[in-house]
């Protein structure tokens, strides 16, 4: 691993259900491939009622959703430029399954993608607008490829 890419990474099943499937090797492997900078992470998988009350306290929208990426040192002025990235990506595990069962896709490949996802969040990579959308998208899908996933864009 180069220097560039250090990572300390955490992960917590506080929702246990995908814990034999989605296994701390591959999650860092995933989360490896969407690094351009060191960085510390947690990554925690949550139930539904969890990923609802954080979206709702912290985003204002009352429902859980896929992913969340709370980025620690996200437009810090003052971080020295080896800083690591510092990011808490959550995981809801309703969500991810529900979302694979309708887009025909393994958890496995979705949960990558959502991971790729989350860990360009926390590096600053946004999809607000259609032109930072096709910019990320496409760095989602090169990584993929990269990891041996199809492109999650595809119809």
């Amino acid at each position: 691993m180069s220097a560039k890419n250090k990572l300390t990474l955490t992960v917590q099943y506080a929702d246990t259900r995908l814990q034999e499937s989605i296994t701390r090797p591959n999650i860092r492997k995933w989360v490896q491939a969407a690094l351009f900078a060191p960085a510390e992470l947690t990554i925690r998988f949550v139930d539904a009622g969890e990923g609802q009350a954080l979206n709702r306290e912290y985003r204002g929208k009352d429902y859980a959703t896929n992913v969340l990426t709370f980025a620690y040192n996200e437009g810090e002025e003052e971080l020295p430029e080896d800083a690591p990235t510092q990011a808490d990506i959550i995981l809801c595990t309703d969500v991810l399954e529900q979302e694979a069962a309708e887009q025909k896709k393994t958890v496995e490949e979705h949960t990558a993608h959502l991971i790729v996802h989350g860990v360009l969040h926390a590096q600053g990579y946004d999809h607000m607008d259609d032109e930072e959308a096709a910019e990320m998208e496409g760095i989602e899908t090169e990584i993929l490829a990269q990891l041996g996933y199809a492109d999650p864009y595809a119809d």
